[in-house]
């Protein structure tokens, strides 16, 4: 299922989920269910139930009768990883680091700013006198169910769905202030794009796969075995222009591991978290040191493209 937030022409803020290019209300299809993304995950499995029980529903709109917005605009935290190690390579090089050790020891994260979420068609504002406005190319999971000290290999029971995740990023101010080190800081703080929406994780199983060294030799700091990723295309464009076509399969350290170290030492994570996986490779441009496109710029209009999601589609302003 497609699950979204949108406004309706009365400019009430309603959930409901997608029937190809149509939109049903939740809401109204069956007074009982909730009009906020966030109520609804809290209680998802009843909720369902009474979905199912629903049977056929017909559509209230088409899409272009109502606004999307971002499809849980207001998560309880939002964790961004680093899961791909093309693009830790990449930007390592780009900014003249080296790879840590501690990197391929466990996944790293920082908290980003969970106010600070945009949607599908809303206009990012570049941050004053920035010079180097980029993008990043990622999914990101949300939680569906409270649990900690989860082992990864019980995490998918506490996974409610994935969108597409676009982590905005303002690299002179990066690239300074990450001169001390302590972490992301205001070069992380000002956007953070979700969406079109959230598909439930059953719609994934078909894309589940393993992949070996030995079938991606690219990838040589992996396991020799690679379980529980999806082979889902990534790309993104910018006016048009393709600039990354990537994959999923290639991500180093899984939704699983990370919500197992994310919930680790008696640590809670709740229904409505956010885990962003990190950039694919050459999912930024930054990888490329703005070779392949120039810095973004106000009219520049980004869109960021995962299979079996959707597009999600922002201008620079």
């Amino acid at each position: 299922m497609k699950l979204v937030t949108f406004k309706n022409y009365k400019g009430e803020q309603r959930i409901g989920w997608l029937t190809t290019d149509k939109v049903v209300d939740m809401n109204l299809a069956d007074p009982s269910l909730p009009t906020d993304m966030l109520s609804f995950i809290d209680n998802h499995e009843a909720y369902f139930k009474t979905i199912e029980s629903l049977g056929r529903v017909e559509p209230h709109y088409t899409l272009s009768e109502v606004e999307l917005l971002a499809p849980l605009p207001n998560p309880r935290s939002f964790r961004d990883y680093i899961g791909f190690e093309q693009h830790m390579l990449n930007a390592s090089k780009s900014f003249g680091h080296t790879v840590g050790e501690a990197w391929y020891e466990m996944p790293i994260f920082y908290f980003t700013n969970h106010h600070g979420v945009f949607g599908p068609n809303d206009n990012i504002k570049r941050p004053e006198k920035e010079t180097k406005l980029d993008i990043e190319l990622e999914m990101a999971v949300i939680i569906g169910k409270k649990g900690k000290d989860i082992k990864a290999d019980e995490a998918d029971d506490h996974i409610f769905g994935y969108t597409v995740f676009n982590d905005w990023t303002a690299r002179a101010i990066q690239k300074r202030e990450m001169t001390v080190p302590l972490g992301p800081h205001k070069g992380k703080d000002f956007a953070n794009a979700i969406g079109p929406c959230i598909v439930t994780k059953d719609e994934f199983e078909n894309y589940r796969c393993t992949i070996t060294r030995e079938s991606h030799p690219e990838h040589l700091a992996l396991p020799k075995s690679l379980n529980g990723r999806f082979d889902l295309k990534m790309t993104a464009r910018i006016n048009g222009e393709t600039i990354c076509e990537g994959n999923y399969k290639t991500v180093h350290w899984t939704f699983p591991q990370m919500m197992q170290r994310a919930s680790e030492n008696n640590v809670t994570l709740m229904p409505g978290d956010i885990l962003g996986s990190g950039t694919v490779g050459w999912g930024s441009l930054i990888e490329n040191n703005f070779t392949v496109h120039r810095p973004l710029e106000p009219g520049d209009v980004v869109e960021l493209e995962i299979q079996n999601i959707g597009i999600l589609k922002n201008m620079v302003v």
